[in-house]
């Protein structure tokens, strides 16, 4: 039998009673059960001297044992989305994106503004549902918010769900979905427009513009250019290398046109020909040129208008 007492009545007493409890019934002693699982001995106790009871705490224990083989957890308690963002989420962008100071703000940022929501953040992650989202949008546009700004939230939010369910927090999340209507700006720049507008800008703007414009850098990888990563004799015209981006795969070499080289050459020379170094320089904490350092060094404004978003976009110039 799977079910056994221990501790039972020895009847070594007087006139055949127990010796512990004094009676002839059997009184003393609890059950325990044990059986065998996946080929290991299960061992316990139920503290219960009804055997009726402690028949049913072994098959409960067995039953408990099969749901876990197959997959069935006891269901825990889901936290709520504001609970989740602050103890859970926050701090795996912020362990995550450590190198990505940028990305790491922007996660911050929007978890404020979704906490900012109660019927949002006070909802547990499995129980969201699209009218909750719904609702979080009807309150930012009606707040004037762009839907490209609304949609940079919603992709946290989807994220935080996701992590969510990759965690084993909920089996099963709501989708969250972009809302139409963003906004997408194309422009193409004319080289007459560009020599209006590098005519217009001092330096070291101008030329960060045309080092820009002839070799597709990303803002962030031209200001942090360096001395040692250019070569000169490589190429027709000589190369960058790109140490630095956005991406994994951001590290490449990049061939220089003749107006680049021409340029950097000449700075080149006339900062006595550094072996290293930033080639933009800037009283700023990092030593190069930054977002803040070009917004602060713009002096004059640009006549040509209309290469003004394409001038937003490269430079971070606002007119």
């Amino acid at each position: 039998m799977s079910v056994y007492r221990r501790g039972a009545c020895d009847n070594k007493g007087p006139k055949g009673k127990c010796s512990k409890c004094g009676k002839k019934r059997r009184t003393c002693g609890v059950y325990w059960y044990k059986f065998m699982w996946k080929g290991e001995m299960v061992r316990e106790s139920t503290r219960q001297k009804n055997e009726v009871v402690a028949r049913n705490m072994e098959s409960a224990h067995r039953t408990r044992l099969a749901n876990g083989e197959v997959g069935i957890r006891e269901r825990k308690a889901v936290p709520t989305l504001g609970t989740f963002a602050t103890l859970q989420f926050l701090p795996w962008a912020e362990a995550t994106f450590a190198a990505k100071p940028k990305t790491w703000l922007w996660y911050r940022n929007g978890v404020r503004r979704l906490n900012c929501y109660g019927n949002l953040s006070d909802c547990a992650i499995d129980q969201i549902a699209g009218e909750h989202i719904a609702g979080y949008v009807a309150r930012r546009q009606s707040e004037g918010l762009l839907v490209s700004s609304i949609n940079r939230e919603l992709q946290v939010l989807r994220r935080m769900l996701r992590l969510g369910v990759e965690w084993g927090l909920a089996e099963l999340v709501a989708k969250v979905r972009m809302i139409s209507g963003e906004a997408h700006r194309e422009f193409v720049l004319t080289p007459e427009e560009e020599a209006r507008y590098l005519a217009a800008t001092p330096e070291p703007l101008a030329s960060i513009a045309t080092v820009l414009a002839d070799t597709g850098l990303r803002p962030e990888e031209c200001y942090r250019m360096r001395w040692d990563g250019i070569t000169w004799a490589n190429g027709r015209n000589g190369t960058l290398l790109v140490t630095h981006g956005k991406t994994a795969a951001a590290r490449r070499v990049i061939p220089m046109t003749v107006r680049v080289r021409t340029l950097l050459e000449t700075r080149w020379e006339g900062a006595r020909r550094p072996l290293e170094g930033w080639v933009w320089v800037a009283p700023t904490r990092s030593g190069h040129i930054e977002a803040s350092s070009r917004k602060n060094n713009m002096q004059r404004r640009s006549s040509c208008r209309r290469c003004a978003p394409s001038c937003s976009t490269h430079c971070g110039i606002r007119f």
